[in-house]
Parts: C-alpha cells; sequence; structure tokens
C-alpha cells in the first residue's frame, strides 16, 4: 500500500469512528461545521493513545465550570468595548407554538459582534 492510500485507509477509520459517535448520540451533522469540531479532532491526535476522554461528571461539572468561566471573562472584555464603539440595541419576538407564549428577546450589536441580553415573556403585552 503506497503513502497516500495509508493515509487515506486512516482517515476513512476516523471518519467510521466519528461518524458511529454522531449516530449513537443523534448529533446533527452540521456539528461537523462547528469550528470546534478541527480543534477537537486534532487535540485527540496530539495527546495520543492512552490518554482517556473526559468522563460525563467531568464535561459536566469542572470542564463546564472552566468554560463557563472563560465565556464570562469574554463577556466582559465585550462589554468593555462597548465604551470604546457603542452598541446599537436590537430586539427579535417570537411565539412558542407548544406554551402560547410570546417572547421578547434583547440583543447588543457593536463591532466585535452581537451579543444576547435578556429574554422577557410578553404575551398579552401590548407597546
Amino acid at each position: 500500500m503506497t503513502l497516500k492510500g495509508m493515509v487515506k485507509a486512516t482517515r476513512n477509520m476516523l471518519g467510521r469512528y466519528v461518524s458511529k459517535w454522531f449516530y449513537d448520540k443523534g448529533i446533527p451533522f452540521d456539528a461537523a461545521n462547528s469550528p470546534y469540531f478541527p480543534p477537537m479532532v486534532s487535540a485527540i491526535q496530539r495527546v495520543g493513545p492512552g490518554v482517556k476522554p473526559p468522563t460525563a461528571y467531568e464535561l459536566s461539572g469542572p470542564i463546564l465550570d472552566e468554560e463557563v468561566e472563560e465565556v464570562t471573562k469574554w463577556i466582559e472584555e465585550y462589554k468593555q468595548s462597548w465604551l470604546r464603539t457603542s452598541i446599537t440595541l436590537m430586539s427579535d419576538g417570537w411565539f412558542n407554538k407548544v406554551s402560547k407564549k410570546e417572547f421578547l428577546n434583547i440583543l447588543a450589536y457593536s463591532p466585535k459582534g452581537t451579543a444576547f441580553l435578556s429574554s422577557k415573556e410578553v404575551s398579552g403585552t401590548t407597546i
């Protein structure tokens, strides 16, 4: 087998393992388009064999806590940029067909991006 053939076979094997995980857990195929998917695969390749994957507890506990802390810091930095650039407040309404409730979402737009600020149930209210 050529080197090119070996690489193709290895990539196919990786694809099969990843696809089984997607199928088993009902993960939408579009999740493969996430900007976090390629770095995850690269990180798995770098750590090599023998390293155990995180447990459900670790993902839902300590690792989640670290991610929340990181996102909270990013949000604070994001909000600080508003002092320099200003923001545009935006609203978006939607209706939940199951609960029959109306909601109003408030978002902030700045050159750094759009951020969700809050959501409020507004059923039965008028503007």
